[in-house]
């Protein structure tokens, strides 16, 4: 099994260290051709206005959604999560996003680089709280019939799955707690 994060822009690195600890193939994807025989893709946090118009320069739109569309299962982080909705609250005008994953996220929700802030989590199918990591991030304000919510924060949800996609709204890859990688690579991609 091999699980490509996009490396345009953004807290790619940490996806990757991430993955690769659990001992899982990881490649850094900075091209469409390197999606052919993944099993996964990590889109990860970062801006997402400048991961959009990389994705856009770069042609992954299109090789994304034929990917996945073949099985390949998508999980966005932050910036991520905001790529993988079908709809955007306060998106910059012109933005696109895949339109994959059946929910509305509000970007930049909680603030400012300033309200950045730390959280203790209960996520669905993990044992223990999970310390989130929140930058800048956007939140989950809807979510279609076939989405099962993960986890929330103040009656906000903060994580999703639907089907072979996965969003979370905060940084599991800043946290040094390998649990939300493992869970998408085991039941996700699995």
């Amino acid at each position: 099994m091999r699980i490509g994060v996009l490396a345009l822009q953004g807290a790619f690195r940490e996806h990757v260290y991430s993955l690769e600890a659990l001992g899982v193939r990881t490649v850094a994807v900075r091209l469409p051709e390197q999606l052919e025989d993944l099993a996964g893709l990590v889109i990860p946090g970062g801006e997402s206005t400048a991961i959009a118009k990389l994705m856009e320069t770069y042609g992954f739109y299109e090789p994304v959604a034929e990917r996945y569309a073949e099985g390949m299962a998508v999980w966005g982080t932050c910036a991520g999560a905001i790529l993988l909705a079908n709809e955007v609250i306060d998106a910059v005008e012109g933005q696109r996003c895949l339109e994959l994953m059946d929910v509305t996220v509000r970007r930049n929700a909680y603030g400012r680089q300033l309200e950045s802030f730390e959280a203790d989590l209960e996520i669905a199918h993990l044992d223990d709280v999970f310390r989130g990591v929140f930058i800048r991030a956007p939140w989950i304000e809807a979510v279609g019939p076939e989405v099962e919510v993960l986890g929330k924060h103040d009656d906000k949800i903060v994580a999703a799955r639907q089907n072979g996609l996965m969003a979370t709204t905060f940084h599991p890859e800043l946290t040094g707690d390998p649990r939300i990688h493992r869970y998408f690579v085991e039941h996700v991609v699995g």
